[in-house]
């Protein structure tokens, strides 16, 4: 991934799709290391990270992950998950974030150089060319690693650059704990409690690694 050192950065995470591409390919993702990654390499503006929430729980598990991105750098940019019944009966979940992001990128394309797209969705690649004919390169962050691949065709080749996220394993990829070692303690804003557990729930993004907040 080539950056120039004066480029304005923005990134721009669809967080269900990052986090299906990362658990296809057997990782999870130090948003930490992420974050820092970028900005070592250009003027990283903003990196926003789009989700959408249960409405009605108290506790989800993509809660703890959420407050941790919102202390830490990250803008966040939540809605609730909607539930309805379709003419089959059958329940479903609704919690589709396209619209967020495209309207947030268009705001903040007159700000960037540079755009990073951590998604495969297809459903981008109209986003991705009205933002480079304002004269703004795009990376494209997914993978086609796996079967099948986790990237739309159209996207790919719409992108000005394309990165597979499994050659940014070295960059992002959380560090295992070593086996038999103690368990750091994580502090937390007052108000959140600490989750049963820090592993990712198919409903959700991955928690980030042995994190402390103050």
């Amino acid at each position: 991934m080539h950056f120039f050192t004066t480029e304005r950065v923005g990134i721009f995470i669809d967080g269900a799709n990052l986090y299906s591409t990362a658990k296809a390919l057997e990782f999870d993702i130090d948003y930490k290391r992420l974050l820092e990654s970028f900005a070592e390499q250009a003027r990283l503006i903003r990196a926003f990270y789009y989700t959408a929430l249960p409405e009605d729980q108290e506790y989800s598990p993509i809660r703890p992950l959420v407050d941790w991105l919102d202390y830490n750098g990250f803008t966040l940019v939540t809605k609730p998950l909607k539930e309805f019944t379709d003419p089959l009966g059958r329940r479903k979940i609704k919690g589709n974030m396209d619209i967020e992001l495209a309207i947030d990128m268009m705001e903040m394309a007159p700000w960037l150089d540079h755009i990073v797209l951590l998604s495969g969705d297809g459903d981008f690649r109209r986003l991705v060319e009205a933002v480079q004919r304002k004269g703004i390169r795009v990376t494209v962050i997914s993978t086609i690693s796996t079967q099948p691949s986790m990237i739309a065709d159209e996207l790919r080749r719409q992108a000005d650059n394309f990165v597979d996220l499994k050659d940014m394993h070295h960059m992002i990829a959380r560090n295992p704990m070593p086996e038999g070692a103690p368990r750091r303690t994580r502090v937390l804003p007052p108000g959140i409690s600490n989750p049963a557990d820090d592993r990712e729930d198919d409903g959700g993004e991955a928690l980030p690694p042995n994190y402390t907040i103050r």
